[in-house]
């Protein structure tokens, strides 16, 4: 074993660490050196955002200490940045995995004895409520507990700002700094003060569906279609109370849970992951959706801020659509309805992710409403909204990874406000004789056809890390100069901040923050976008192809067409 990560096994067996802790650390030591190796040979990263990794003893793993430092360290920021007489407000939120009201509870613990005032969710909650409450109650910060949608055994901690959003610069690099200094768990203040922590409960909820409610822009035709059958499943987290009750909210009668996912569990028993992208995680709610003819199925992820979907097919077959789909519909429905209503007023603006589908820009385009492309992360689409706040007007935005947003209160992705804007597009399609997925054809139709597709590419361990990071430099340095038989005119490298114009030979500045990101577009209107997730081990292939639609009756065959050309892509990448 390295001296280094030798020194830091024997800090972890003094008495300065909990007796349960001291255990699992002699257990590696005798019975898995591998293991032992992961969990100690680095640091536990803070990132952008905050921290993700698995859970157990050591540096390099989610526990009571690594969340304690990131605490403290996030409590010294805040009171060297926020100069003030005025008490220090911070909320604190956490979803339904295994130990995420423990880590919620330490968490609130030591910011009340840094002197913070602390609003605390009494039980679990979806991210965005906790984004909602530091606006309300004009918090200086606020942190969720959660790993999103990881397997079982991750856990996180998120990272916002005053505004509701994530953590974004200059205070995300500076909070790093000042993690990075404690260096010692005597310097974290584990002992609370009780009387500086709030509970919020349902009083607190009501404000905040509330609030979504006034979102709604078909409440009459919603009326007219109250009995229209929905599935919904929580797969086991937050939105468990919460979507149900939005969706009744927003007058809907006719909901169908799936009581196996509705149980609050961090096992996620019922999936291999809960993940809303994966269908695997739907099947159950889509074997229900069968069993009572629903016509829509939604299923949030563990922490409640993205939302997986299905509908109904032109065979009347329930089908998958995927977070460029789903944006494309939402995006429409809220320009469209707001244009018919005399909404518009000229100063609106939606924001897509650099990895999502074009078609967005395309549907804003059409009704002269302007548009924004940012990074991957949703805190980059709320920073936008922060900076044009008071000046332009927020409509709606997405990313590919199901996460949207409409309206200004909540500054992050919200699969509880989604959940119920998505059912109101379905019934307002329904109104004009039309499924969502007739819907979105005709989408295709008139702005033309795009198809995506994502690879994940998963490489666990420090060895995985070296991989991915080989294989970000050979795109770097060995850029294909063509993808499956199409010429490569565009490559956009967003770590050197750069689009080099391989027709004209010229290259412009890219003005968004730097990212480790590159992406190469073809003569044929192709775009692949090659990115290493920030959260999870593995590297991300975006593919999206577009051709022209010309009628419904030319759908499957244009989709089929579609899917060969993504094939051969992949092909040609060797992904």
């Amino acid at each position: 074993m390295q001296k280094e990560i030798f020194i830091k096994v024997q800090k972890w067996l003094t008495e300065k660490y909990d007796n349960d802790t001291i255990k699992a650390v002699k257990n590696l030591i005798r019975n898995d050196e591998k293991e032992l190796f992961d969990c100690f040979y680095k640091n536990l990263e803070f990132g952008t955002g905050g921290l993700r990794g698995i859970m157990g003893a050591g540096t390099n793993r989610v526990n009571k200490y690594t969340i304690g430092a990131a605490t403290q360290g996030l409590c010294n920021y805040i009171s060297k940045t926020i100069l003030t007489n005025n008490q220090l407000n911070v909320a604190i939120a956490y979803d339904c995995r295994n130990n995420s009201m423990y880590f919620a509870q330490i968490t609130a613990d030591i910011f009340s004895a840094n002197g913070f005032h602390v609003y605390l969710f009494e039980s679990l909650r979806p991210t965005p409520e906790l984004s909602f409450a530091v606006r309300e109650y004009n918090c200086q910060s606020g942190v969720v507990i959660t790993a999103s949608h990881n397997s079982k055994e991750y856990n996180g901690y998120k990272v916002y700002w005053n505004d509701g959003a994530q953590v974004t610069h200059p205070h995300d690099k500076n909070i790093i700094e000042e993690v990075n200094k404690i260096t010692d768990v005597s310097q974290i203040k584990f002992e609370g003060n009780k009387n500086d922590i709030t509970l919020l409960g349902e009083k607190f909820d009501k404000k905040y569906l509330n609030k979504i409610t006034e979102l709604s822009l078909s409440p009459k035709i919603i009326k007219k279609h109250s009995d229209f059958k929905i599935v919904y499943t929580p797969i086991h987290g937050t939105g468990v109370k919460l979507v149900p009750e939005i969706l009744k909210k927003f007058g809907f009668t006719n909901i169908y849970n799936v009581p196996e996912q509705d149980v609050t569990d961090g096992n996620f028993p019922t999936v291999i992951s809960p993940n809303p992208e994966n269908a695997e995680a739907l099947q159950l709610a889509l074997k229900k959706a069968k069993e009572v003819g629903a016509e829509l199925v939604l299923a949030t992820d563990p922490d409640g801020d993205r939302v997986g979907i299905a509908v109904r097919d032109l065979e009347n077959e329930l089908i998958l659509l995927n977070g460029n789909q789903t944006a494309s519909l939402l995006i429409y429905y809220l320009i469209k309805t707001r244009k018919g209503k005399n909404l518009l007023k000229g100063n609106e603006y939606i924001v897509k992710t650099i990895v999502t589908s074009e078609i967005l820009f395309d549907i804003a385009s059409s009704f002269n409403v302007n548009y924004y492309d940012t990074l991957t992360g949703f805190k980059y689409i709320a920073e936008i909204i922060r900076n044009k706040e008071g000046k332009e007007l927020f409509i709606g935005g997405g990313e590919e990874s199901y996460g949207y947003l409409a309206g200004e209160f909540v500054r992050d992705k919200d699969a509880v406000m989604a959940s119920a804007l998505i059912a109101e597009i379905a019934v307002w399609a329904k109104e004009q004789g039309k499924s969502m997925y007739e819907l979105l054809i005709d989408l295709y139709v008139e702005y033309g056809f795009y198809k995506e597709s994502l690879i994940n590419i998963v490489r666990k361990g420090k060895s995985g890390a070296d991989e991915i990071k080989q294989i970000m430099e050979n795109f770097r340095n060995n850029a294909p100069k063509e993808i499956a038989g199409s010429k490569v005119i565009e490559i956009k490298d967003f770590l050197l901040q750069q689009s080099e114009n391989l027709v004209t030979e010229t290259i412009e500045p890219i003005t968004l923050p730097q990212s480790n990101v590159i992406q190469f577009y073809t003569d044929d209107g192709s775009k692949i976008t090659v990115r290493p997730s920030g959260t999870e081990p593995k590297i991300k292939f975006y593919i999206s192809v577009k051709e022209t639609l010309c009628c419904k009756e030319k759908f499957e065959e244009r989709n089929k067409e579609l899917s060969k050309k993504i094939q051969k892509i992949t092909k040609s990448l060797d992904v």
